[in-house]
């Protein structure tokens, strides 16, 4: 955003009277724009100038007030003593083995971010890459490492302020030696080294305007061969028609390059080159997009490929790399009523099922026999199971909302898991229960929800409970614990996370039946979640509060415009709000498989207009007291969605409700964001929440 010294124009009202706060009054513009004969009014279409003085004053008095607000809550600072002296603990990854060296993170306790080490034959430690050191601020976060198959070279990406532009470093990872030039402008990549020669990895063009909001639809595949500048990388895929999302990498044997092309975040083409041919030449395997093709592995010529084409819960098949044409793969391992992810390790496939929205695993050989399941150590979200071929032990972690994250070792040969590394934290997991229900929703569906507490809750429709869910993208909620959580528990908070449909809990129809013209039973069955709530007492609309981001963020403001007195409280973060106009922003027109978009038809337009949230916020309506969050540097969902969604609601809300936004500053999406600045947001979420709640005092 623009730094230049600015002159504030903004007049303030006097329209907010809880904490004795005034909002500053947002400038009504004249934009009106027309879809299909239906006139649309957008006043506040300015807000989406990121680079403009008058937005920057506006952020500037938003946050002002705020925080003005949030100093005012007397057991703020209690909260926030609790939340770092819980969060002030040892974080170590699982460890995995590159060249000579075994390579781990690790947090301290505090430090904004984590850090990776390494240690030798001999067990000598020490630092590889400090990403503390990157910034005075904790701002710049290594969001991710790639080393060569020997381990002797390293291509590592940093992330500035948030934002989803990377720049890409290259390390002799012996000494530490930087190796060529930075390369920058990299988006939604990943690096794929072939051999020790050099590296594949995906960008746009850099967008005219503002690299923050200005619209990205033309994904690239490069080559950087090293020794060479970034001006001279070749585009390998890509160019010649519009593909939002290309990617490509190269297999462990070094044998092929695999390509994948979507415009949608469901659905790929698959393209094959094989490397061990003089002629690069890249074949077709799959023309359209109709299904999701992943290529898990490969032993030679042979390809592991995870589907759902004809197997909507996903099956693994393989394909050969001399006769790669979709009619003549062959099933591995079958479909089943549970959704399968598959990851490979010390010479085994991992069936990583969900059942239910838990975690179950089996492990199978490359011929696709079962070898036994996996015996995990509780009921929760097991991950990980990922490893070289030659690797002996494979590491998984296991974590539900009671059990911080557990990492364990798998002995690949008996099959046996042993701890490797349990977390200290001052937290007694076995005071607290997560139970799983199932409710109906509107339309007869049974939708899955784990809800967490403390044992012994009275249910007296008195304890302060959070509902979270996100409905979107075919992602999956699975049980995880959380610092934030944790404190949100002690405090006799009841946490529930429902898994809706627009999620890939149960596969490819229930990821479709939140889709687009499907898009409010999302909706439905997040309101189906509050009344469930409700009617088990476990809380009352005086004491609910609803949460989520991105995705999520557009499942708070709707349900929040449509059934505003059901809720005490909202928590819409880095939220998709506006979605007439979210595809013309950034990568936002990937969305469309599940949103649908407002050019698309009338229907389509009327349908979306009928919940888009910054354009059904009316007067005369008391909303519940909102709390919306968002990164200035956010481009993924732009933070004019959120700009404009605050500013509707501050100039219609009815009653002493705060409608309030607060506003990171050097932040994004959410990726790389520094502890201090994770806690200090997680602090006035749940201060703004308790408090508007009527509670008084905090227990710890």
């Amino acid at each position: 955003m623009n730094s230049k010294i600015i002159v504030f124009s903004l007049i303030i009202s006097a329209s907010m009277t809880a904490q004795n706060s005034t909002y500053p009054k947002t400038r009504k513009g004249n934009q009106i724009d027309t879809y299909f004969g239906t006139e649309v009014s957008d006043p506040y279409r300015w807000l989406e100038d990121d680079r403009s003085p008058e937005t920057e004053a506006w952020v500037k008095e938003q946050n002002k007030v705020t925080f003005t607000y949030l100093e005012k809550i007397p057991f703020r600072d209690k909260l926030k003593k609790r939340m770092e002296k819980l969060w002030n603990y040892e974080k170590i990854s699982a460890p995995f083995q590159e060249g000579k060296f075994m390579y781990f993170y690790k947090n301290n306790g505090l430090q904004n971010q984590a850090v990776l080490y390494r240690k030798d034959a001999s067990g000598k430690e020490e630092v590889f890459l400090d990403p503390n050191t990157f910034s005075t601020d904790g701002t710049t976060s290594l969001a991710s490492v790639h080393f060569t198959k020997d381990g002797s070279l390293v291509a590592y990406a940093i992330s500035e302020a948030g934002s989803d532009w990377r720049k890409v470093i290259v390390l002799n990872a012996e000494t530490k030696e930087k190796i060529g030039e930075t390369l920058v402008d990299i988006k939604f990549s990943g690096v794929s080294w072939y051999k020790n020669e050099g590296f594949y990895y995906s960008s746009y063009d850099k967008p005219t305007g503002s690299e923050l909001s200005a619209k990205t639809d033309q994904h690239k595949l490069y080559y950087h061969k090293l020794g060479t500048k970034q001006s001279e990388d070749k585009v390998v895929f890509g160019g010649d028609i519009k593909r939002r999302y290309v990617g490509g990498f190269v297999t462990e044997d070094n044998f092929y390059l695999v390509i994948s092309a979507a415009n949608a975040t469901s659905g790929n083409e698959l393209y094959l080159v094989d490397l061990t041919k003089p002629k690069f030449e890249i074949q077709t395997i799959v023309d359209n997009m109709a299904y999701d093709y992943d290529v898990i592995d490969n032993r030679g010529s042979k390809l592991y490929v995870l589907t759902n084409n004809g197997a909507p819960n996903k099956r693994l098949m393989i394909m050969d790399g001399n006769n790669p044409e979709l009619p003549n793969w062959l099933n591995l391992i079958d479909e089943t009523e549970d959704v399968l992810n598959v990851s490979t390790g010390g010479g085994s496939i991992f069936a990583q099922y969900m059942k239910d929205a838990l975690s179950v695993v089996k492990q199978y050989n490359y011929d696709g026999a079962l070898l036994g399941e996996i015996k995990l150590p509780g009921i929760g979200t097991a991950s990980g199971f990922s490893a070289k071929k030659e690797d002996k032990i494979v590491y998984y972690s296991f974590t539900n909302y009671v059990t911080p994250g557990t990492i364990y070792a798998l002995d690949v040969k008996t099959g046996k898991s042993e701890l490797y590394q349990k977390p200290k934290v001052d937290f007694k997991s076995e005071k607290y229960i997560s139970e799983q229900v199932f409710y109906t929703s509107k339309d007869g569906t049974k939708i899955p929800m784990i809800i967490t507490y403390k044992k012994g809750l009275k249910l007296n429709g008195k304890n302060p409970t959070i509902l979270y869910g996100y409905g979107g993208f075919n992602v999956s909620l699975t049980p995880s614990f959380s610092v934030a959580n944790a404190v949100w528990l002690e405090n006799g908070g009841v946490y529930a996370v429902a898994n809706l449909r627009g999620g890939g809990e149960y596969g490819k129809k229930w990821h479709d039946a939140g889709t687009q013209l499907k898009k409010q039973n999302v909706f439905d069955d997040f309101i189906a979640a509050a009344e469930f709530l409700i009617s088990k007492n476990y809380t009352s609309s005086s004491f609910l509060a609803i949460k989520g981001g991105s995705n999520g963020g557009l499942l708070v403001g709707a349900c929040m415009t449509q059934h505003p007195d059901l809720f005490k409280v909202a928590l819409p973060a880095v939220g998709v709000l506006d979605m007439l106009r979210y595809h013309t922003f950034t990568a936002g027109a990937g969305w469309a498989y599940d949103y649908g978009t407002s050019e698309q038809s009338k229907e389509m337009f009327e349908y979306i207009k009928g919940y888009s949230p910054v354009h059904n916020v009316k007067k005369g309506i008391q909303y519940p007291a909102t709390l919306v969050t968002t990164g200035d540097h956010d481009d993924r969902v732009v933070p004019a969605h959120s700009f404009k969604f605050a500013a509707e609601l501050q100039d219609k809300q009815t009653g002493s409700n705060p409608t309030l936004i607060r506003i990171d500053v050097n932040a994004g999406h959410g990726a790389g964001k520094s502890t201090q600045a994770i806690i200090n947001e997680q602090v006035d979420l749940q201060a703004f929440t308790l408090f508007n709640m009527g509670i008084k005092k905090v227990k710890k």
